[in-house]
């Protein structure tokens, strides 16, 4: 098995053979994939430039006579990908690493997001230290910050490129042993102001023999779980925060896209859906809220994050989105309505108490799911222990059911 880099050869060969030649000195293999479409490459890749424009269904030759830069970095990074998946599949990869800017960087981490949780990925990059999430997406995808431009190889490039080389030599030579007993795996989400509802969830599916993976409902949390439910990595979920929606809704920094609350119910994964979070839609500093939302009701969480508060019209169209995808839903599903409050926010004293707001929430759910959708309703607040516990041991209950609980 190799570490594969990934880099333009007809640009970067001096520090993509340097970080090559470290690697290979500490005894391990490495395939270089080049993903460069202008010039002649400065060595011999093991994988071509022509290669990877073939693995994205176009060639080299088409690339060079356009000239379009983007659609050549988009076909590249299709290419990588495949390529990458290929070698995975094959049990030819065992780790990948990236050095460039923010072209390789783009096609980089492309193929490195193609591959599993798990497996090594590092980038070197000059954009690591600004907004890496298109590059990052959901996956373990590590960024290093190269310091100064990767152009010729100098007493800055040299340190950074090695110490990226034995870094990933580190991460595929000496792998931990992190294997446990086989156990059901529940996703739970949680956000701040749900925190001791998803914790009082997870000690009491812990207890009961299941691993829990918690993801923050920050948008790329949910987007995350989506995924590990696709993959097979989920065998049940506790979506107990759903707050990414109001995000989608109104227009949020934190939404997950259309396709949150998707996954469960196409692949008939057992799930429990509650309301956590839904009174509230986030955005940075406060001077950062579009002037559309000036006069609404909003609570200063920290400098870098304001939350403001959904209306009952918002509240009733969330009611109507999340009904309808748990209607879709292929597997043993239940709703569970905390009908005192929703969040740490929303419960009487504090800034986000709204009872017109929740029942105008509340409301629309009822009255949009199907009979095939258990309904749960409690007069307690989300955060409240035994509705925490109710929400867990029905999740339980869904998962014995289906042959999915723990065994002893």
């Amino acid at each position: 098995m190799s570490v594969v880099i990934i880099g333009t050869l007809d640009t970067k060969s001096e520090e993509i053979g340097f970080a090559r030649d470290v690697i290979q000195s500490q005894g391990v293999d490495v395939h270089v994939v080049d993903t460069g479409v202008v010039g002649e490459p400065g060595f011999e890749p093991d994988t071509s430039a022509s290669e990877v424009a073939e693995a994205a269904g176009t060639s080299l030759e088409h690339l060079r006579k356009n000239a379009d830069r983007g659609e050549a970095m988009e076909a590249m990074g299709e290419g990588a990908a495949a390529i990458a998946q290929r070698m995975h599949d094959d049990g030819d990869l065992k780790g990948i690493l990236g050095l460039g800017g923010s072209g390789n960087t783009s096609i980089a981490t492309t193929a490195m997001r193609a591959l599993p949780v798990g497996v090594p990925k590092l980038m070197v990059s000059t954009v690591a230290s600004g907004d890496v999430e298109p590059y990052v997406g959901i996956k373990d995808v590590m960024m290093l910050y190269s310091v100064a431009d990767i152009e010729g190889l100098n007493q800055l490039s040299r340190q950074v490129i090695a110490n990226a080389a034995l870094a990933m030599v580190g991460m595929v030579a000496n792998e931990p042993d992190v294997s446990v007993a086989a156990k059901p795996t529940i996703g739970i989400t949680m956000f701040g102001v749900t925190t001791p509802c998803a914790k009082t969830a997870r000690a009491y599916l812990e207890d009961r023999g299941y691993e829990t993976i918690v993801f923050h409902a920050t948008g790329t949390g949910g987007r995350a779980m989506e995924n590990l439910i696709e993959e097979g990595v989920i065998d049940g979920v506790l979506d107990i925060t759903t707050t990414e929606w109001a995000d989608e809704l109104v227009g949020g920094n934190l939404n997950a896209g259309p396709e949150r609350l998707d996954a469960a119910g196409e692949q008939g994964v057992p799930q429990v859906v509650s309301t956590g979070a839904l009174d509230m839609v986030n955005f940075g500093p406060r001077d950062s809220v579009p002037e559309e939302f000036e006069g609404r009701l909003f609570h200063i969480h920290n400098p870098q994050v304001t939350l403001m508060r959904t209306t009952p019209e918002e509240n009733a169209e969330l009611g109507r989105i999340i009904g309808e995808k748990l209607n879709a839903a292929t597997g043993s599903t239940a709703l569970a309505l905390p009908l005192g409050g929703v969040s740490m926010l929303d419960v009487e004293g504090e800034d986000f108490y709204d009872p017109e707001a929740d029942e105008a929430l509340f409301t629309a759910l009822r009255e949009t799911v199907d009979e095939q959708v258990e309904l749960i309703e409690r007069e307690t607040d989300i955060n409240d222990e035994q509705f925490a516990e109710t929400m867990a041991e029905r999740l339980d209950e869904y998962m014995q059911e289906a042959g999915l609980g723990p065994t002893e």
